[in-house]
């Protein structure tokens, strides 16, 4: 359940906006959103909004949120390059959508450099390829979810708090279909990208065959060094100086 706290700090950047004949929308924001273009920094406000089934008060959006399944509302892909069935040696990425990151290119986070890295490295290896995960946008719990989240997060929440007291586990991701999509252009093992070695034998534990993992490790700013500090003390990622020497 959701705290009072909680709906307090969120309630005041949610509006309800209603017109007749036509469902209700709920407008969150504005989350500062940090964005790198070309050489500079340049923080937008960014908002985002969800329509309503039926109505709804602030309070009982909040407290229906973690049951809504947001996040299957999208379709996934995969981006494969050279001989990815035949070749001895493939990278993969595992990439959950990262709408703020991928397509704005957000700091408060590193998942566009990740995406945009790992493309590279793929090409470098000459074989290899990227799923990209639709229904993983802020770790599961979908994109409007995240704007809430992001709000927790400028009141001191890190990214796991966050989700936590929206009434979400850390991370409900789940690579199942993934697999089998990977399983059905692919026989031999792979090498996956990926910071966490958890993620690794989660993914091994679903049925991948994997030698092994190479980091992938950037995009250090002001604005997500405590997003990428959690994910060490608190997802079992790489320590940082680690994966510099990886």
């Amino acid at each position: 359940m959701i705290t009072n706290d909680v709906k307090n700090i969120l309630k005041d950047k949610m509006t309800i906006i209603k017109q007749e004949n036509k469902n209700d929308l709920c407008l969150v924001g504005p989350v500062n959103l940090p964005v790198q273009l070309g050489d500079q920094t340049i923080t937008f406000q960014w908002y985002s909004w969800l329509e309503l089934e039926r109505e709804l008060s602030k309070e009982d959006l909040l407290n229906s949120l973690n049951q809504a399944n947001l996040a299957s509302l999208q379709q996934s892909s995969v981006l494969v390059y050279g001989d990815f069935k035949q070749s001895d040696n493939a990278f993969i990425r595992m990439h959950s959508i990262c709408h703020t990151g991928d397509i704005f290119g957000s700091k408060r986070c590193d998942c566009g450099f990740q995406l945009r890295q790992s493309m590279k490295m793929v090409v470098e290896n000459g074989c290899g390829a990227i799923f990209y995960l639709a229904d993983h946008e802020g770790r599961g719990i979908g994109l409007f979810s995240k704007s809430l989240a992001y709000l927790l997060q400028q009141e001191g929440y890190d990214t796991v708090e966050a989700n936590h007291a929206l009434g979400f586990p850390d991370d409900i991701r789940s690579y199942e279909i993934a697999i089998r999509i990977l399983k059905e252009l692919r026989q031999k093992p792979v090498t996956l990208i990926t910071n966490n070695p958890k993620k690794l034998e989660a993914l091994r534990n679903h049925g991948l065959t994997a030698d092994d993992h190479i980091s992938l490790w950037g995009d250090l700013s002001d604005h997500n060094s405590h997003y990428l500090a959690t994910k060490v003390q608190k997802s079992g990622h790489i320590p940082l100086q680690q994966r510099m020497s990886v």
